[in-house]
């Protein structure tokens, strides 16, 4: 899908983006991906010692997410700036309670366009974007501009 900026209009939502569940391989694939090895992550045993019930998602996974659910609006080509700021931990679905931990550990984004303006030559929108779990706890805000 492609916004077009004579079709938005300031305070309109944008479409949201709902990710599958984040599983124990999701944090595998991108610890390996990141190089971020961080026990908090992967390891139960290193969680418990600081009172957590379960590993937690890494941050910079959540906030690649909401990149694709940018991206599902925007080309990349056309974003000029994305920013945004962590909330909350996620914490990846039990596999053993899969259908009562999902909730938890499914992320969408969602957000609305904040103004409309020309820059550069460009026609740009800024939307600001949140990002939430099933249950409504955030996890990140932030906002982007892109040229559309």
């Amino acid at each position: 899908m492609t916004i077009k900026f004579a079709e938005l209009n300031i305070g309109e939502a944008i479409p949201s983006y709902t990710a599958n569940p984040i599983t124990r391989t999701d944090l595998v694939r991108y610890a390996g991906a990141s190089g971020d090895f961080n026990p908090l992550h992967h390891d139960n045993t290193f969680v418990e010692v600081f009172g957590m019930k379960r590993v937690i998602a890494h941050g910079m996974l959540i906030m690649g997410i909401a990149g694709e659910a940018v991206t599902a609006l925007v080309d990349n080509k056309n974003l000029r700036k994305f920013s945004v700021r962590f909330a909350g931990m996620t914490e990846p679905a039990d596999f053993n309670d899969f259908e009562n931990t999902k909730k938890r550990a499914t992320i969408t984004v969602s957000g609305k366009v904040v103004n409309k303006f020309e820059e550069n030559g460009e026609k740009r929108v800024k939307c600001d974007i949140v990002a939430k779990d099933a249950l409504g706890s955030t996890k990140l805000s932030g906002f982007f501009i892109a040229a559309v």
